[in-house]
């Protein structure tokens, strides 16, 4: 029996398609220099050589971070800890400071919609031709742009991948393999993967990533206050809105709508502060662009804060409150993890030592008197100059290394040697006497580390 009463609720709403306008101005010009300077950074890095090998390499397979003239092994995974810590801050601290703006200009996410936006523009045309292009019925000429287009955004995500993947293998080398159909299979699982996941976000998806599916949308605002430097409206000043006939009077806003058409989120900035403003400052290049025709001042659309709004602060009076007590917290912390980052990274020793006893040989007498006992000597060169190492043990009184008493490591290298460690008989007291192994580079005593053991002398 049908209910005519009854209400079906959908639970979830239809995407509505966003046609994002084409801004110009000084925001959308400093937005696609960031735009150059990521890019070339992220596909020129792989490419860069380094005391003959890749400058920037994270080796999983060898289990070697190679970072310029740095590298780094599993037991420096602290510095990439704190690398980490010292890049959380920094967004903290910009969020502080000027709100989204890592979002609206930097973000993978804006940086790659922008670049798939500007094939789309070239191939689709602007906005209006956008739209009718999709409202037409399917034909030769729309079957061809819609395929020019994507095959344009597949080139693109493909060369993404290629190129993340690129940090992990040697590019050189992946090339090679590209070329001769021999990539291995878990460069060719993680090229496709990040090239579907590049195309996918910044062709198809877009907002709906910043909107649903990044999580900084949603804990931002406990880093905004009232002095957080955000995408304003001035609606003391805008409103009412609507073309000034001369019979009332009329606000600055023309009601032209185009800060809503540029916006990439597909909001209307005049309802205020919303979690999907990324702060990318579109719609103040579009307003600005509408003020100078109007004969209208600029800054109807602006960069600002809610406590400037209200007190109808100069931009002199705005920047002298960015020096406050949160900003100055984050700024201490973040000082104070670089300079510790960077002076422990200045004074790491590139020289490791682990000694391990032989447990198979306990401590055991030998010719000419002697107590022997052997150890195996883990020895890693993270340096990547190659050293010679003399090997000494002290501790005891006639404590010697029998052999070898050196050990050549080349660069970035790890090395084990098993070392015999002898006493005079008599020497030392029954059981496990403490002893210290040190090595010693010999171009360079300065490279010097020591690591405590154990010297085992028999009971009997």
């Amino acid at each position: 029996m049908n209910n005519p009463e009854v209400k079906v609720i959908k639970m979830y709403a239809a995407r509505e398609e966003i046609y994002p306008r084409e801004a110009k101005g000084r925001y959308a010009s400093l937005r696609w220099m960031t735009v150059w300077l990521t890019q070339i950074l992220f596909y020129g890095l792989p490419w860069l050589e380094w005391n003959g090998r890749q400058a920037v390499l994270f080796d999983l397979a060898a289990r070697k971070f190679y970072i310029f003239g740095i590298v780094l092994w599993p037991q420096d995974f602290i510095y990439l800890a704190a690398l980490l810590i010292i890049c959380a801050y920094g967004l903290f601290l910009v969020t502080a400071v000027a709100g989204r703006v890592w979002c609206g200009f930097a973000c993978p996410q804006t940086v790659y919609s922008e670049i798939f936006m500007w094939i789309e523009r070239k191939i689709e045309g602007e906005r209006s031709a956008r739209i009718r292009l999709d409202r037409q019925p399917w034909s030769v000429n729309k079957v061809a742009r819609k395929l020019a287009k994507h095959t344009g955004w597949a080139i693109v995500a493909l060369w993404t991948g290629i190129t993340f993947v690129g940090y992990f293998t040697p590019m050189r080398m992946m090339g090679a393999e590209i070329a001769a159909f021999a990539l291995g299979g878990w460069e060719t699982f993680w090229v496709g993967f990040y090239a579907l996941a590049t195309y996918g976000n910044a062709g198809w998806l877009r907002e709906q990533v910043c909107k649903y599916m990044c999580p900084y949308a949603r804990f931002q605002s406990s880093m905004f206050d009232k002095d957080t430097l955000i995408v304003t409206y001035d609606k003391e000043r805008g409103e009412p809105r609507g073309p000034n006939s001369g019979d009332k009077p009329a606000g600055d806003c023309i009601d032209c709508t185009l800060c809503v058409q540029v916006c990439p989120t597909g909001i209307d900035i005049r309802k205020g502060l919303q979690y999907e403003c990324i702060g990318c400052a579109a719609c103040i290049d579009a307003c600005n662009t509408v003020m100078d025709k109007v004969g209208k001042p600029q800054g109807l659309i602006r960069y600002a804060t809610e406590r400037a709004l209200e007190k109808k602060w100069n931009p002199a009076q705005i920047a002298r409150r960015v020096l406050r007590p949160r900003v100055l917290i984050y700024t201490g912390l973040l000082l104070a993890i670089m300079v510790g980052f960077v002076a422990s990274l200045a004074m790491r020793n590139p020289v490791k030592l682990d000694v391990i006893r032989d447990r198979g040989s306990m401590g055991r007498e030998v010719d000419n008197d002697m107590i022997e006992n052997v150890y195996r000597l883990q020895i890693m060169n993270t340096a990547e100059k190659p050293h010679v190492f003399v090997i000494s043990a002290s501790g005891i009184e006639s404590l010697h290394v029998a052999e070898p008493t050196e050990a050549a490591l080349d660069g970035a290298t790890t090395r084990s040697v098993a070392v015999r460690v002898r006493i005079r008989h008599g020497k030392g007291q029954k059981g496990a006497n403490p002893i210290e192994f040190a090595i010693v580079a010999k171009d360079d005593p300065a490279l010097r580390v020591t690591e405590e053991a154990v010297f085992i002398v028999p009971r009997r």
